[in-house]
């Protein structure tokens, strides 16, 4: 039988029809995007289009995308971009305790440069309260950067309500959006988001792309520096064949996001149900009304997560104990310290995150394995 992938949180498999539009610009249409003759004009046209493409799936003007290297320099260029673009005195930023290493390393890298920071902490589903964002803000806030779903228990941020507040306030808001672009909807014309990171590995792209959406007016510093590329705020030579897979999974990813969210959160409630039913002591972590349709974060008291993903590999099922970003580790992940959640259950901890070619027959499969090996772990 074939191997089922149920890691799609870590990272996803290309498209076909992404690979397929990958393929000439490795080769035919190789050319510099800036060069002036033909081969360069054809290689921007490529990115313009990808632009639009990745532009139309959260809504927003193509003007108000930039091209990176991934969600993590997106992360990085929002958050160090604001911070080197704020008027003098204003150093003060606030996140939430349940952040990607992508924003918090990054605030705390500026906290040890002489920013304060504010982490702001969450409820038993791992929520914030945009209330807290509120009674945090000082004339001294420069940036708020709270994520929209979390990329291990998928639960959803109310981003509206806390982007209306910095909004109201004049402040910039930041989102990392990795985990739900292209997942659920989200449009920046109705979401005052200032900035929103996305990458492109996360929905059936290509690795190492991504993109920052930076709202008209918006005052962001590069991070990097060299040619003018990306309006001089992501220097360097753009990476043409990955940048037009980014724009066609965009494309695809608002094509098919309705039955995405449609096909795999009903797989994700059947493997959860029957996880349940079958071990009633165990518990979902996250905000069950309120996230993401292909995570399940599910704690099963005095195991130990890594084993069960161990467990579960040998049987050709691949998930993850927590986040990708912190497998192998054997201490509590931050995000379930944060949400107060018992050791005992915290580091018993695994993550399946579905994906589009995921199926029933798989799901069943999982089921079974999941039966065999927590059973078999229990009476060790």
């Amino acid at each position: 039988m074939e191997p089922i992938y149920l890691d799609c949180a870590a990272t996803t498999p290309a498209d076909p029809e992404v690979m397929g539009a990958m393929m000439r610009y490795f080769g035919y249409h190789f050319g510099n995007p800036s060069s002036g003759h033909a081969f360069g004009r054809s290689a921007k046209e490529a990115i313009e289009r990808a632009r639009a493409q990745v532009a139309a799936l959260i809504g927003a003007d193509n003007s108000e995308i930039v091209f990176t290297g991934g969600g993590t320099e997106a992360d990085n260029l929002a958050v160090l971009g604001t911070a080197l673009a704020a008027p003098s005195g204003r150093n003060h930023i606030i996140t939430s305790t349940i952040e990607h290493p992508a924003v918090l390393s990054t605030c705390r890298f500026l906290g040890a440069k002489g920013f304060s920071l504010t982490c702001l902490p969450v409820d038993a589903q791992g929520t914030v309260d945009p209330d807290d964002v509120r009674k945090a803000i000082t004339d001294r806030t420069c940036l708020v950067s709270i994520m929209h779903a979390n990329n291990e228990i998928g639960t959803i941020e109310p981003i509206g309500a806390i982007a209306a507040i910095a909004t109201e306030k004049e402040i910039a808001f930041h989102t990392d959006a990795v985990q739900s672009v292209g997942k659920i909807p989200l449009d920046v014309r109705e979401t005052p988001v200032a900035l929103l990171s996305l990458a492109g590995h996360k929905i059936y792209g290509p690795k190492g792309t991504g993109a920052l959406f930076i709202r008209s007016g918006v005052d962001l510093a590069p991070i990097t520096y060299g040619g003018h590329q990306e309006k001089g705020i992501r220097n360097g030579t753009e990476n043409v064949p990955g940048i037009v897979g980014l724009g066609k999974a965009g494309e695809i990813g608002l094509r098919d996001m309705a039955s995405f969210m449609d096909q795999t959160g009903a797989l994700r409630d059947l493997l959860e149900d029957k996880i349940m039913a079958a071990f009633p002591d165990c518990r979902v972590n996250g905000n069950r009304e309120s996230r993401l349709p292909h995570i399940l974060s599910v704690s099963f008291p005095k195991l130990s997560g890594a084993a069960i993903v161990a467990e579960l590999d040998k049987l050709d099922i691949g998930c993850s104990a927590g986040s990708a970003c912190t497998a192998g580790a054997t201490h509590v992940s931050h995000v379930l310290e944060a949400m107060a959640i018992p050791p005992e259950f915290a580091l018993g901890t695994i993550r399946f995150s579905l994906g589009k070619f995921n199926t029933e027959e798989e799901i069943g499969r999982t089921i079974s394995a999941v039966a065999e090996v927590v059973g078999k772990l229990k009476t060790a």
